[in-house]
């Protein structure tokens, strides 16, 4: 039973998508889909990735058109220096395995 003199929250939720690429902003904020994860750079990524290069009218982000956030030519940056590192440990491990035992078939 419910008490007539008890108040409620005045909690909302208002959720909207984007008709063009399915977006989501839930009480204004936009989250990412799969993780979740919001930041305050969230929409201007979203914009650098997706909205810019593929959006059109349909588009609901407010930070379309918007120069800045992530992009594709950043994030392949990123993964292009991630493998130029590890390419560089691995031939340095390689070095100083063979400096340490110069005698091994390899």
């Amino acid at each position: 039973m419910t008490d007539p003199d008890q108040s409620f929250s005045d909690l909302k939720l208002d959720r909207k998508e984007c008709p063009k690429c399915g977006a989501t902003w839930i009480n204004g904020k936009h989250v990412w889909r799969g993780t979740g994860a919001s930041s305050d750079s969230s929409e201007l990524d979203l914009a650098g990735l997706v909205c810019n290069p593929y959006g059109n009218n349909q588009c609901i982000n407010p930070k379309k058109g918007v120069d800045g956030g992530q992009t594709w030519e950043y994030r392949r940056g990123y993964v292009d220096a991630a493998i130029e590192s590890r390419k560089n440990e691995i031939e340095n491990a390689d070095k100083m395995f063979r400096t340490q035992f110069p005698d091994e078939d390899l």
